[in-house]
């Protein structure tokens, strides 16, 4: 598969965008160049998939991670979310994101999310540096079939 911007991807995002539905299904990047793919959301809302991150302060080589979550079934197209991510492939991390789905002035859908990212640590005296907190903006990955 081949990613594009062009007319097939603009389609795709004019009939979500009309529909108002709410579909988190397929891949999407975030800014730092990390990638998640949601395989399917059932009928309560309940979603999984894997994570691909670009970052990571692991000393093993990094790999795809599952995450499983849950979202709003809204029709106006800007459900809530939230799904963790167990890093236990290359690391003794967890995190958790939630945000919400908009599509912006361009028809192109966006993902607003805050996540936190607990590590392991050794002691109850290092608690103070185990978690961290930011924020991450998904775009919808559009791929054409070649």
């Amino acid at each position: 598969m081949k990613e594009t911007k062009g007319e097939n991807a603009k389609t795709w995002q004019d009939q979500t965008a009309r529909r108002g539905k709410c579909d988190l299904t397929g891949w999407w990047e975030n800014d730092l160049g990390s990638q998640m793919h949601i395989f399917s959301v059932n009928s309560q809302g309940d979603f999984r998939g894997e994570y691909h991150t670009a970052v990571s302060s692991a000393q093993k080589p990094i790999k795809p991670s599952p995450l499983h979550g849950s979202q709003h079934l809204d029709e106006d197209g800007q459900c809530t979310f939230g799904f963790t991510v167990n890093w236990k492939r290359f690391s003794d991390s967890t995190a958790v994101f939630v945000g919400q789905r908009f599509v912006d002035a361009s028809k192109q859908e966006v993902l607003q999310t805050a996540w936190l990212l607990r590590e392991k640590v050794d002691s109850l005296q290092d608690d103070w540096k185990a978690t961290r907190v930011g924020r991450n903006v998904f775009t919808r990955m559009n791929f054409k079939e070649e």
